[in-house]
């Protein structure tokens, strides 16, 4: 069957490559044994970005804002602000600064999910973001995920962006591990009284619509264990190392604030290892902070336990679904949390910002 053949109900072949780099095959055999530790697929929900396709990629999108956002309207935002600075900062003519600007206004007052400007289609997307767990618990980073050779801790220092120059192909060949997630995902639905009926009707017909399946790539994320659950505690990263210093973040500057143990200017592991005349701790509700903070920093820390707490560096996926024109946009039943609006000055033809009246 060729790439561009339709299968079984609509869906397109899936393209199978074995691997031959030594790195590829290593991450492959991590693969195969996550597969024999999984138990069950957790659901979290959607997750919404935009990608664009241009003249001549075929059925190619490139994602230009990270399929991050929990709403599609954070998405539409984000688009919203790119063609704003576009049409400021590098518009070729007039024509190309109208053509921006239109779009804009239209993603100021309405709740458009396809554009197209200038010759290049945007549409917003829409991902599931899950994970698996099985007997040991949700998943944590596998041994061949990237990971910094030295780990920089420093607060500013900036780690990869999710989706950084992500293709969207969906003839692309695909590992064995991956054509079987890929296929064993497709008929992933809602299902249950707990989902509102229009949820569940939406993700059914969805199945008919958008029936082949694109994994992208895995991220990390900072989870809190309770009884019967796993609660993130932030957004995805791009790199298990990004998580553990989102927590690292959490230890040293934001919790010992929030629960007023060091004030704003102060030096956590300083104030923490400071001693009275007397030996004892000068500030005792620190030094739990600090110790917790350094067995953080001591490895690839996948599992911390603090304060009765036990957190992870949790691996959460992606899958978003693909139909004859392409990637899924947002459903009906998806939740807006946020109304369209202006966010950026108006511009004239020539890039420059219009007074307010």
């Amino acid at each position: 069957m060729d790439r561009g053949d339709v299968g079984p109900g609509g869906s397109r072949p899936v393209v199978v490559r074995v691997p031959v780099e030594p790195v590829e095959a290593a991450a492959e055999a991590d693969a195969v044994d996550a597969v024999a530790r999984a138990g069950d697929v957790v659901v979290r929900g959607p997750l919404f970005g935009v990608a664009a396709q241009a003249a001549g990629d075929g059925p190619r999108w490139r994602v230009v804002i990270a399929v991050t956002a929990g709403c599609p309207q954070q998405a539409r935002d984000s688009l919203n602000s790119k063609l704003w600075f576009r049409a400021k900062d590098e518009a070729h003519d007039r024509a190309d600064r109208r053509a921006l600007l239109a779009a804009v206004a239209r993603l100021e007052s309405e709740r458009v999910d396809a554009l197209e400007v200038s010759g290049t289609r945007y549409r917003i997307v829409r991902a599931e973001e899950y994970a698996v767990a099985g007997p040991r618990g949700i998943e944590e980073p596998r041994p061949t995920d990237p990971e910094p050779p030295v780990p920089d801790w420093t607060r500013g220092a900036k780690g990869p962006e999710i989706d950084d120059g992500l293709v969207l192909d969906p003839d692309a060949p695909v590992t064995p591990t991956q054509a079987l997630e890929q296929v064993a995902l497709r008929s992933l639905c809602y299902t249950g009284g707990r989902f509102p009926a229009d949820v569940r009707s939406d993700a059914r017909q969805a199945l008919d619509s958008h029936p082949d399946v694109l994994l992208l790539p895995p991220t990390f994320t900072v989870v809190e264990q309770s009884a019967s659950s796993w609660r993130p505690l932030g957004g995805p990263h791009a790199s298990a190392h990004d998580a553990r210093k989102s927590l690292d973040f959490a230890l040293t500057w934001m919790w010992p604030r929030m629960h007023g143990h060091i004030p704003e200017d102060a030096d956590l592991h300083a104030d923490a290892r400071t001693l009275t005349a007397d030996g004892t701790p000068a500030a005792p509700g620190l030094a739990a902070y600090a110790t917790a903070a350094d067995t953080l920093r001591a490895g690839r820390v996948n599992r911390l336990e603090f304060q009765g707490s036990v957190y992870r560096i949790a691996r959460t996926r992606r899958l978003l679904r693909w139909g004859p024109d392409g990637p899924e946009s947002p459903r009906p039943s998806d939740t807006n949390t946020q109304d369209p609006a202006q966010l950026h000055p108006a511009l004239d033809e020539d890039g420059r910002v219009l007074p307010e009246d």
